[in-house]
């Protein structure tokens, strides 16, 4: 309903529910809408004046912050870091030998961190100490024992011959040659000298052991009973084809390309090496000497001659996964064979452009334009299939090789006992000319001086015959050793100390003989034909540059390994009236393992111990203990 004047009427609803007939025109509805709007609006001025007050502070801190983003980022950051400085410090103060887990870890996170930055002002510096303290801590740890400082002197030594007989000496990328020994030393110094790397490195070697020993669950079928026996083709070949099998595998899901990328990749922003040869050295710690670089197939035949020969050098100086797993079944140390194969990679690197430098543009800057291909396999049951059956042409060129080196062995030892006996030398050996020849080179390694000929025997071996007798003849000094033989019986050694054992692993772990001469030119030469040239013309040079590096990992062994305390040595040697530091670990050891109940008794490896009784109360009489009450 409307008046005459036609303003609308609103009925209006009151609150209290009760609808009353009473009439309001528009007009009056606006006024009360606008008070209304007037109210809340002031309301929230007075809200808002309000919160503005409060929040100013607040806005004024948010303000500050934003135009000093940068200044209070290097404040914090340089507070976080000269925290970690001092914390650093401290530790290397406090223990060296401890903190070298640190220093190792801390050097691997700048070079994360840095990326391709690793030039950097800041990185040198810290480069630099980092080196100083390492040096320190050489300096004194070789100061204890001086048959680290003989191994060091061996390194120097090889490094030396290489620059002497280098392509280039002029051209040397000098930054190549200490980044990748560095790289081999922090490896080495993680793997060798610190807990942490010393208990992962032998648990992984436990592992592929137990992993190895699988194999006998399929030769076992094949060959039945033969598989107990001690014969070499019922032992050793057999992993072979299984180690070949499952690599086949991981080739195919992608794993082991992934991590040779990885491995590279550090090599390459810290070496400055090209991707190609980078990439093929990498895959060298886990694939023969010719499978390594089918991952560079497609750019052979643009390489450098330097980077060739760094990929003919990386193939002579490492083993191939599956030929390491016959090794670790003659019963050499896994946790060594395994380390060596790695600390090889870079020193192989780094060692190959000391004794062939590039003088050429390199067409491969990048690793952007380097893809590694795949397998052809279509599911995984094929990928294992495949490593089968490409197996067996290695493990027959293995028992090939082995049967014609051991007769010619037998035929070279035969004739020159022939032609000794003429002039009154009939004991004269192939083994006994080595051991002269050579031993010089073992005893620059760290070998003593007693056990240095019979080392020189295995390096001889390895390089004129192959790799396989020389760990053949190691594992049976070290089962020798094991077994309590007579360390010398009639005037011939039965066995070498464990370092003698360990440095000797790492000098024999390579291709690096005169029978793989053909295996590479071959390999190569198929793989790029229009490299054949090329490769013929180095390969003496990589031969000779990878048993170098074989040597220098080996010394690097000898500067880092420490030989278990024999608390049994040093009771035996001891007279109990001096407090050096082993007696003081070894009677600190009898007294932990000792059980006083009224009656002495002896827990642990002492429990077997004969003299056991005898050591405790000569301990009691040079140190005051609370078991000895």
């Amino acid at each position: 309903m409307t008046e005459d004047t036609g303003t609308p009427l609103n009925v209006l609803s009151h609150v209290n529910g009760v609808v009353n007939e009473g009439f309001e025109t528009q007009g009056d509805s606006i006024s009360v809408s606008n008070r209304s709007s007037f109210k809340e609006e002031h309301s929230r001025k007075g809200l808002g004046l309000y919160l503005s007050k409060v929040s100013k502070p607040i806005n004024a801190t948010e303000d500050y912050f934003k135009a000093h983003a940068k200044t209070i980022k290097y404040i914090v950051l340089g507070l976080l870091g000269a925290g970690y400085v001092a914390y650093f410090i401290t530790a290397c103060i406090l223990d060296i030998e401890r903190s070298i887990a640190l220093v190792v870890l801390t050097s691997l996170a700048c070079i994360f961190l840095c990326g391709l930055r690793v030039c950097c002002g800041f990185f040198r510096v810290f480069v630099v100490a980092v080196l100083v303290l390492l040096v320190t801590w050489l300096v004194v740890d070789t100061s204890k024992r001086p048959e680290q400082l003989i191994s060091f002197g061996g390194v120097c030594m090889f490094i030396l011959v290489i620059f002497i007989f280098s392509a280039h000496r002029t051209e040397v990328a000098w930054r190549s040659v200490f980044w990748g020994l560095g790289l081999q030393f922090c490896i080495g110094l993680f793997v060798i000298r610190t807990e942490p790397g010393l208990t992962a490195f032998q648990w992984l070697g436990e592992q592929v052991q137990i992993f190895l020993n699988y194999t006998k669950h399929g030769s076992s079928f094949v060959f039945g009973p033969l598989v107990e026996s001690d014969i070499f083709a019922f032992q050793a070949l057999p992993i072979v084809i299984f180690f070949s099998s499952v690599m086949s595998v991981l080739y195919f899901l992608g794993i082991m390309q992934w991590l040779i990328i990885k491995i590279a990749w550090v090599m390459q922003i810290t070496m400055g090496t090209s991707p190609t040869e980078t990439l093929s050295v990498a895959g060298n710690i886990f694939v023969g000497q010719t499978e390594a670089p089918l991952l560079i197939r497609p750019y052979l035949k643009d390489m450098t001659k330097s980077e060739v020969h760094a990929v003919m050098v990386g193939g002579f100086a490492t083993i191939a996964g599956s030929v390491m797993g016959a090794f670790i079944s003659f019963g050499i140390d896994a946790s060594s064979m395994i380390s060596a194969s790695v600390m090889a990679a870079p020193c192989a690197l780094a060692i190959s452009k000391l004794s062939y430098p590039e003088t050429e543009e390199s067409k491969f800057t990048s690793e952007e334009n380097i893809k590694v291909a795949c397998g052809d396999e279509q599911n995984i049951l094929e990928a294992a299939s495949s490593g089968a059956s490409t197996s067996i042409g290695l493990v027959a060129n293995i028992a090939a090789n082995l049967i014609a080196f051991l007769a010619i062995l037998a035929f070279i030892n035969a004739s020159l006992g022939w032609l000794g006996g003429l002039v009154g030398f009939p004991s004269i050996t192939f083994e006994i000319i080595c051991s002269y020849v050579f031993m010089p080179v073992a005893f620059m390694m760290g070998i003593p001086f007693e056990e240095s000929f019979i080392v020189a025997e295995l390096i001889g071996t390895k390089l004129f015959l192959n790799e396989f007798l020389a760990y053949q003849k190691l594992s049976k000094l070290k089962s020798n050793r094991v077994n309590g033989l007579d360390e010398i019986i009639g005037d011939e050694r039965q066995w070498i100390s464990v370092r003698s054992e360990i440095i000797s692993t790492f000098a024999l772990c390579g291709f690096a003989n005169f029978s793989s001469l053909g295996i590479v030119i071959g390999g190569l030469s198929s793989i790029c034909p229009s490299r054949r040239a090329d490769v013929s013309s180095l390969v003496l040079r990589a031969l000779f540059t990878g048993t170098c590096v074989s040597l220098i990992n080996a010394c690097i062994a000898g500067i880092l390994f420490v030989p278990p305390l024999d608390c049994l040595d040093v009771f035996g040697t001891s007279f109990f009236n001096t407090t050096n530091i082993d007696l003081i670990n070894c009677c600190t050891d009898l007294f932990g393992s000792t059980v006083n109940n009224g009656t002495i008794s002896f827990e642990g490896s002492w429990s077997t111990v004969t003299n056991a009784t005898l050591y405790f109360t000569n301990c009691c009489d040079l140190f005051d203990n609370a078991v000895c009450n």
